[in-house]
């Protein structure tokens, strides 16, 4: 019998490495690793919707722990991996800010509320795991076009949570005077000091990224948080209130707000963020796939995208939100060469052990707004950032209608965010769509790119999902 090609061989080798396992303590290291690098994303969403929705520390806090919880047992599902759940490949998953902006409008709608935000994730996880067996079909409609330009809008839309968290706050505040409920200008808001510490926090965050190296640039944003945290805490400006009373030992369980409603208008946004979650995820796979070498069949794909919604599922029972696959961990197995599956299992459990802890949450959840706010302008921003660069794959000269998709459904996207009112006088089951400007803008851009450029091929759709791999986690 004939050798096997080379190439054959490296193929083995590489595969090898998917399924290489480390002693302990270096597994453990490793998985630590990959922790540190999505610890700022993973945290940074709880702490956005539960300030935005006006909810205590210590639901903050039970948020942050639920948050940890459910990454961690959606990350095993993903790399240990069944034959139905799971990519089984180097993935930590974590919650996707392409949700944030839905959950708040969600959460704040006084008809709704926090549990609509859990029983819409609920449902968009169960239409994730119905529907994920027909993304290679989907995909032929979510083009680069329209991928880039939903994210491109969400990275916009959530520019202005993280300005008022650098201004320390909202420019306005409720306020009742003789009984009556009236908007009054917030003194607070815009104060030098928080917009000091917000620009230090920023500041380190781009030194780190530009001087540091390895691990250091990883987690920069991370430790821009921790310096604004220090500073603060010197300042007399960050406070621990309730760290005391808080558990050393708690676990998270299902349910802890109420059980969760079913909204319509609700379950139609989380479902169109579940879909723009899989379309990242599928580019997210077939990009690690060629970094690790391991053959990607649709049966395996499937496996992954219905972990993603399985993992948001267990987030809708715990408390918290949907769940992706989180690219800058991708990014990690690339750069540090080390392609182990068992090394994301790792991280997972090291994410569960995290959250059995609600101190660390009580502490996490003590770091100002305006903290926050330093580094909620890069990461928003590169959530943008991500939607032009796959916007840059485009070639504008052969696509010259591409420019008119991208320009109306960002300008259709952003209407509910900038004159909320301007739908008003339709009848209530449209705002379901024009409540949400990730809705009206995705189904814009779906729309027009169907117009302008039709279907793509299936063959072609995986081509440019591989080629155009930046997630909005």
């Amino acid at each position: 019998m004939s050798a096997k090609p080379a190439a054959d061989h490296n193929q083995v080798g590489q595969l090898d490495l998917v399924e290489q396992k480390f002693p302990l303590f270096q597994l453990g290291t490793l998985g630590f690793q990959h922790v540190l690098v999505m610890y700022a994303g993973t945290v940074a969403v709880p702490l956005i919707v539960g300030g935005a929705l006006g909810l205590s520390k210590a639901d903050i806090a039970f948020l942050i722990n639920a948050d940890l919880l459910a990454a961690g047992i959606a990350t095993l599902i993903q790399a240990l991996g069944s034959r139905y759940f799971g990519i089984r490949m180097p993935v930590m998953m974590g919650v996707t800010f392409a949700s944030v902006g839905p959950m708040i409008a969600i959460g704040t709608d006084p008809t709704m509320g926090l549990q609509a935000i859990f029983g819409a994730t609920i449902a968009a996880g169960l239409f994730g795991i119905l529907v994920a067996p027909l993304m290679g079909r989907l995909l032929g409609v979510f083009p680069p076009l329209v991928t880039g330009t939903v994210i491109l809008l969400i990275g916009v839309s959530l520019m202005g949570v993280a300005i008022n968290w650098a201004a320390n706050g909202q420019p306005f505040v409720s306020q009742t005077i003789d009984g009556v409920a009236m908007q009054a200008p917030n003194p607070a808001y815009a104060d030098p000091a928080a917009l000091a510490i917000a620009a230090l926090v920023l500041g380190v965050v781009l030194c780190l990224s530009r001087f540091g190296k390895g691990l250091i640039a990883n987690i920069a944003v991370l430790l821009g948080i921790v310096v604004g945290a220090l500073v603060s805490l010197a300042l007399g400006k960050m406070h621990f209130d309730g760290v005391e009373e808080a558990g050393w030992f708690a676990v998270s369980t299902p349910f802890h707000f109420g059980m969760p409603t079913f909204h319509l208008g609700a379950i139609a946004t989380m479902c169109i963020v579940m879909l723009i979650t899989l379309v990242e995820s599928t580019g997210m796979f077939l990009a690690l796939a060629n970094i690790t070498g391991k053959k990607i069949t649709p049966e395996n794909l499937s496996a992954g995208l219905r972990a993603d919604g399985l993992g948001t599922v267990i987030g809708g029972v715990f408390n918290v939100f949907p769940y992706t696959s989180f690219s800058q961990n991708v990014g990690l197995v690339n750069i540090t060469g080390v392609r182990s599956r068992y090394v994301a299992v790792a991280g997972g459990v090291i994410l569960i052990v995290l959250a059995l802890f609600p101190k660390i949450a009580h502490v996490v959840a003590s770091v100002p707004q305006f903290v926050l706010g330093g580094a909620g302008i890069v990461m928003f921003g590169m959530v943008a950032a991500a939607g032009i660069r796959i916007l840059g794959t485009i070639d504008f000269e052969k696509n010259r209608h591409a420019l008119f998709v991208i320009a109306v459904s960002v300008g259709m996207g952003l209407i509910p965010t900038l004159s909320p009112s301007f739908f008003q006088h339709l009848p209530a089951w449209a705002h379901a769509v024009t409540d949400s400007g990730i809705v009206l803008g995705t189904l814009t851009a779906v729309v027009l790119n169907l117009f302008y450029h039709g279907v793509v091929s299936a063959d072609r759709a995986f081509e440019l999902a591989a080629a155009t791999t930046h997630g909005t986690e």
